[in-house]
């Protein structure tokens, strides 16, 4: 048991005694070890598969997911647009083009983010559609099964994003059979951020393999989700994961959901905004 000096009040040996505690937890290599852990952690809220299948009622609170990350991508209620998250504001573009930063008292059906920290970064003015991009990507990515959160900004010659209008009542039809109502925008000589992931296909069904990126400009006025672009000089930030986690709906819907069926054409369809 500690012994009180005389000449210390109650109240500043509380404070004391509190503030030593603390000293003596964060310095805990196990601690500090849990924490490091939990920073290189991609965190999924909800099913990638049963979204795209028509779960876009949302359950997962904002203010629970910026406990784990200040950067990722989504959806919003009722698949209302398009989110992005970066340095822990969240942003949603809706089908009428419109982008704005939303406070975190809403909730989504699906989202991943993760505490952006950059391991690696990459220049270059060489100009590259999608395609070319991701291919430049696979060739500083080497491993195959890695986890990657990446984050392109800097100069855009041109980007085309889009984003899905709102739904209003169920049954909710498939996203694959929603990609008629899909709307476009087009942005030339734009400057902003890419904000994704490439994914190893071992994650396949709870997230969204392959690359995947949503689009937010330097003046936050615009964004979406990419369909294609022309780069001009960018930066390329990359940070490696370890672990994956994620949370499930635990809702009638989910319980209900169909996972026999195959989805993965669907979710290209998807990816690539085509029919």
């Amino acid at each position: 048991m500690a012994l009180k000096p005389n000449n210390l009040s109650d109240n500043y040996y509380r404070i004391c005694s509190f503030i030593l505690v603390m000293l003596c937890s964060c310095g805990s290599p196990a601690l500090a070890q849990q924490r490091a852990k939990a920073n290189n952690t991609l965190f999924t809220a909800g099913h990638a598969s049963a979204f795209i299948g028509g779960l876009y009622d949302a359950y997962y609170p904002y203010n629970k997911l910026k406990l784990h990350g200040d950067f990722g991508l989504g959806a919003p209620d009722k698949l209302d647009g398009e989110l992005l998250i970066l340095h822990g504001k969240i942003y949603q573009t809706q089908s009428s083009g419109k982008t704005f930063e939303i406070p975190d008292t809403g909730r989504t059906p699906f989202a991943v983010v993760n505490f952006f920290h950059v391991d690696r970064v990459f220049k270059t003015s060489v100009q590259m559609n999608k395609e070319k991009l991701y291919a430049y990507l696979d060739s500083v990515l080497p491993d195959q099964n890695g986890i990657y959160a990446i984050r392109v900004k800097g100069s855009f010659n041109s980007i085309k994003t889009r984003a899905f209008p709102e739904v209003k009542q169920k049954p909710y039809i498939p996203l694959a059979g929603m990609l008629a109502l899909q709307q476009f925008f087009n942005f030339g000589d734009v400057k902003g951020d890419l904000v994704g992931y490439r994914l190893p296909g071992y994650m396949e069904g709870p997230n969204i393999t392959g690359y995947h990126f949503h689009f937010l400009s330097e003046d936050t006025k615009a964004g979406g989700h990419i369909i294609d672009l022309l780069t001009d000089v960018i930066s390329i930030e990359i940070d490696y994961l370890d672990s994956f986690t994620v949370d499930l709906p635990q809702t009638r819907d989910f319980n209900n959901f169909d996972f026999k069926k195959d989805r993965s054409g669907e979710v290209r369809q998807v990816e690539n905004g085509k029919e």
